[in-house]
């Protein structure tokens, strides 16, 4: 962003700011059905996509992406790249505080990375997202440097989300780690009033935002996993909202016969696919993995069960992501080279596999049963295991305890293959607990300090096009973001990612 570009918008955020404030007055609440409690809310700890759509309300980091998906300054109010990419310099926005009364400042963001990058970062999911970033340096008290070991191309954007959310210090030293994961406190828009686990979060609006008081009083998340349930408090009116992933194609009908309710959708960085574990069983064989995908056809899923709100993909990325490539095709629906894959690789007709799954996901469900169905005409008996989400996500996968197949879902929040890639297929990492490939190691590692948008754009292809060719999942679909409103909620732009930032909807 140029100086002049970055000067006008920052006159633009001021104006709005002092508008906000002046008009102040706190006159709704917003209830939220979202599928899944995500367990804490610190966020080195999460990678949940439902954990964005509270949590974005809550924090802020250095930058921020809006709906229409360009990065705008957040706690940053201007950046510098400096030392061919080595380092970058943010300038803070002043007189800002956390919802404790604590003051940010460099201090503030210090500690956040210094945390995320030491030995509390090690125990969640997002150090490696930050591994570029060697050490924080203060300048003055609204001054930072980043010395990066390399550059990152997509670091300015993955301090939009997550791991990067800015932290208070005083609060953590105060309170403790523990305390925090149940009780979080930032700088956003919003602020905790209570979380009941399993149950739901209460948040009201922070008057003293720097981007302005929200127009809402109270901002409440109900956490309903059962779809049926979640469409009927809906209809009720005891809900206003209702979330991705949790509305069933099947219901859509339902909800958009309902004159007070209307359904919203958005293009999506999600996708779904089948990964195989290819260190064991039948799918260590390449042959038997292929033949898996071949037996499948997923556009039939996808007309029949999703009613055309999802696309097919052929690697585990969608066309919002950048190192998409729109050459690559899925593979065909195939049972007969299918059932030939298999006779070449010795798996006796009615071979057993399971298939684990999220159970909370109705329609996931279904794609499941079909996955099965087809399976079953190619000569293989496949079982299907449903386990409590946040049992599947932190238990089963990571410990490498799944059968021989497994759901994963991936948001891809950066839109960067890079953000899903090097977590998918990098050895070592937790969603990667069978494979190890030192040639796909060395791929990933070499695009990451690449600041030539074309090379780099070329190695995330090549990547793609690689793991599609060793069958390192069955790719399903991406599908579009499906939200459940009722007509009463107003200014409500249905965002990509579901990060959910909700300061200016009202609520007649």
């Amino acid at each position: 962003m140029t100086q002049k570009r970055l000067g006008t918008a920052l006159k633009a955020v001021a104006l709005t700011s002092s508008l906000a404030v002046s008009t102040f007055s706190f006159a709704s609440t917003l209830t939220v059905s979202s599928p899944q409690d995500p367990g804490s809310w610190d966020p080195i700890d999460t990678f949940l996509v439902n954990w964005a759509s509270v949590a974005t309300n809550i924090y802020d980091g250095l930058t921020y992406r809006g709906p229409d998906l360009m990065l705008e300054p957040g706690l940053a109010i201007a950046w510098e790249e400096l030392d061919n990419g080595k380092r970058i310099r943010f300038r803070l926005r002043e007189e800002v505080v956390f919802h404790n009364g604590e003051p940010f400042n460099a201090d503030s963001v210090k500690f956040t990375f210094d945390r995320l990058m030491g030995e509390e970062g090690r125990k969640g999911p997002q150090r490696s997202n930050y591994a570029a970033i060697e050490r924080v340096e203060i300048i003055d008290d609204y001054t930072v440097d980043f010395h990066l070991n390399a550059a990152d191309p997509v670091l300015l954007t993955k301090l939009a989300g997550y791991g990067a959310m800015i932290v208070p210090p005083q609060y953590i030293a105060e309170k403790g780690e523990e305390y925090f994961n149940a009780h979080p406190v930032g700088t956003g828009p919003f602020k905790l009033v209570s979380y009941q686990p399993k149950v739901g979060v209460k948040l009201e609006g922070f008057a003293r935002h720097w981007g302005g008081a929200p127009k809402l009083s109270n901002l409440n998340y109900r956490f309903i996993s059962e779809p049926s349930t979640a469409v009927a408090e809906l209809q009720a009116g005891r809900v206003d909202m209702v979330i991705p992933p949790t509305i069933p194609i099947g219901m859509i009908p339902t909800i958009e016969g309902d004159q007070t309710l209307e359904i919203a959708t958005s293009v999506s960085p999600t996708v779904y696919a089948l990964r195989f574990n290819t260190r064991s069983g039948i799918t260590a064989d390449e042959r038997v993995r292929k033949a898996m995908i071949y037996g499948v056809d997923r556009q039939a899923i996808i007309d029949s069960i999703l009613g055309g709100q999802a696309a097919p993909i052929a690697s585990f990325q969608s066309e919002l992501s950048f190192g998409n490539d729109p050459e690559m095709k899925p593979l065909p629906y195939d049972p007969n080279k299918a059932q030939q894959l298999l006779k070449q690789a010795g798996v006796a007709p009615g071979s057993k596999i399971q298939i684990d799954i999220r159970g909370d996901n109705a329609t996931f469900n279904e794609v499941a049963q079909a996955v099965a169905s087809y399976l079953q005409l190619i000569g293989l008996n496949a079982i299907i295991k449903p386990y409590e989400t946040n049992v599947l996500l932190n238990d089963i996968i990571p410990a490498g305890k799944t059968g021989a197949m497994f759901q994963q879902a991936w948001g891809g929040w950066t839109l960067d293959y890079d953000n899903t890639a090097y977590f998918m297929y990098h050895s070592g990492e937790k969603w990667n607990p069978y494979d190890s490939d030192a040639e796909l190691d060395q791929m990933l590692e070499s695009q990451r300090g690449l600041t030539d948008r074309s090379q780099r754009e070329q190695i995330l292809k090549s990547i793609a096009n690689y793991t599609a060719d060793r069958a390192l999942e069955l790719p399903l679909y991406n599908v579009n973001a499906i939200y459940g409103i009722s007509k009463r909620v107003k200014n409500f732009t249905p965002v990509p990612d579901s990060r959910l930032r909700l300061s200016d909807v009202t609520v007649d």
